[in-house]
């Protein structure tokens, strides 16, 4: 199916595919607002079932957990039956686990809930990045992304806020689990009206079936239709690919350990925050959860950046080395920048976290720390994505199975760690293994070229790494 096509999604109204962007991200945000909601009830569930402090943090550990689960299965399923499918059957069942969180009667029920329900809710994780790149050509593609990337911050910053409002509010805690079931099925019922089919392979399989029962003729036929692989081996290339490919890529290992202690350090100021503004400044737990916002501040400030400065700049290298891509260590431009902020933001928040300061001053240290994010996740992504072109959905299925184990394990350890230390210790040694990361962007943008060249995976090691030559500026040269 070409571009061009009426039926190609690349060729709907631009309108349209900006809803569609905004719809993926609409899912997206339902998923990881849902990770975090339960923070502002966690006394409340600790007074119903009578469990500590480590067991309320695994309904957000274990829910995290779940997408570790999930992009293995339904990014390689939506390659089979196609995107719309996978939206609406993991968002039927994923609601239903919500509602079962809102009724469970103790703990086992709410804890394994809490788990089925973040395996099903990570499909709009493995599979919205790919409706983007179905729906854009390549120009358009890092703008809808851009904006896009605000949805998986913006959830978790937002779940605490409304969950502890409504706590203070005296709002039952099961209430909190109905908001999650009303707002998923409502997500459901927009995705089964308005969110089409995207992915071309299906579309040609369903134009093939229709023109055999148009003609009669079973001539026609679509590739998908032709793919005889054995389940068994099926299975053996989707689950096993993705750590190969981790396991043979030494720059692949460095970024998918950096991004997972990115994401480990989100989840891991879900435990950190309170101590700081609820133990430390005397928040209740609905202001507690607002102090969450100064980092999706920060992340749309990034976007906002990124848009007006970094894409720009981007745009231009790619007119600067056309008819060559673009090589992926410009992607790194704004990490470099980046990995630096992200470690002193952590400094800046760990020693003005005495609770004789100002709470503006670790508050404002989210602004910064929510910009480093986006720029990292930004720049990184589409350094993965550039870098792997035909396994990049290997790489970054494995780079996401392992950053949910960061983003499950580090809060079981959060409270323990900053009760120890001490909020400043406790900041300072996430700081120093920031630091300890921060040159990860700056080797790659140096070395990258050389390390794709001898990469077994990466097709991209022959590509140019400075602008060519035009005849008029050789000219302008000799002359």
């Amino acid at each position: 199916m070409r571009p061009d096509d009426p039926d190609h999604p690349k060729s709907w109204s631009r309108l349209y595919r900006w809803y569609i962007t905004m719809l993926s991200a609409l899912l997206v945000l339902n998923a990881t607002f849902a990770s975090s909601a339960p923070e502002g009830i966690i006394p409340d569930l600790m007074k119903q079932f009578s469990f500590g402090q480590e067991v309320a943090t695994l309904t957000i550990a274990l829910f995290v957990a779940g997408y570790c689960v999930g992009p293995l299965v339904w990014g390689p399923l939506s390659e089979q039956i196609g995107r719309r499918p996978v939206f609406l059957i993991t968002f039927l069942v994923y609601t239903g686990f919500q509602a079962g969180c809102a009724l469970s009667p103790n703990t086992a029920s709410i804890l394994i809930f809490r788990f089925l329900g973040g395996t099903f809710a990570a499909a709009p994780l493995a599979n919205s990045g790919a409706v983007m790149s179905d729906i854009w050509d390549a120009d358009t593609r890092g703008k809808a992304l851009a904006l896009f990337t605000l949805a998986p911050f913006a959830g978790p910053a937002l779940g605490p806020t409304v969950s502890g409002f409504m706590a203070v509010a005296g709002v039952s805690w099961r209430w909190v689990f109905w908001l999650l079931t009303l707002f998923a099925g409502a997500c459901l019922v927009i995705t089964a009206i308005t969110l089409p089919e995207t992915y071309v392979p299906v579309l040609l399989v369903k134009r093939a079936q229709n023109l055999r029962k148009e003609t009669g003729d079973n001539r026609y036929w679509a590739p998908l239709e032709r793919n005889t692989m054995p389940v068994g081996q099926r299975l053996k290339h989707v689950l096993g690919r993705p750590f190969v490919v981790l396991a043979r890529e030494p720059m692949l290992i460095a970024i998918t350990l950096y991004m997972g202690f990115i994401y480990g350090c989100i989840y891991l100021l879900f435990e950190a925050y309170p101590i700081v503004f609820t133990r430390g400044h005397h928040f209740n737990i609905g202001i507690t959860g607002l102090t969450f916002l100064p980092m999706f501040v920060g992340s749309s400030l990034g976007v906002a950046a990124y848009l007006v400065i970094f894409n720009p700049r981007y745009e231009r290298a790619m007119a600067a080395f056309a008819p060559h891509p673009v090589p992926p260590e410009y992607r790194l431009e704004l990490c470099l920048w980046a990995s630096p902020m992200f470690a002193i933001s952590f400094f800046w928040f760990g020693w003005t976290s005495y609770p004789s300061i100002s709470y503006w001053a670790p508050l404002m240290a989210g602004v910064p720390l929510g910009m480093s994010i986006i720029f990292l996740f930004l720049g990184l992504f589409n350094y993965v994505i550039d870098a792997y072109l035909f396994v990049a959905a290997s790489a970054l299925s494995s780079m996401t199975v392992v950053r949910s184990l960061f983003g499950a394990g580090f809060p079981l350890f959060a409270a323990q760690m900053f009760d120890k230390l001490n909020p400043r210790w406790a900041s300072t040694l996430l700081g120093c293994l920031a630091v300890l990361l921060a040159p990860i962007p700056f080797v790659l943008r140096a070395y990258g070229h050389h390390l794709r060249r001898n990469s077994k995976y990466s097709p991209t090691g022959d590509l140019p790494t400075k602008p060519p030559v035009r005849d008029e500026e050789k000219g302008a040269q000799v002359a």
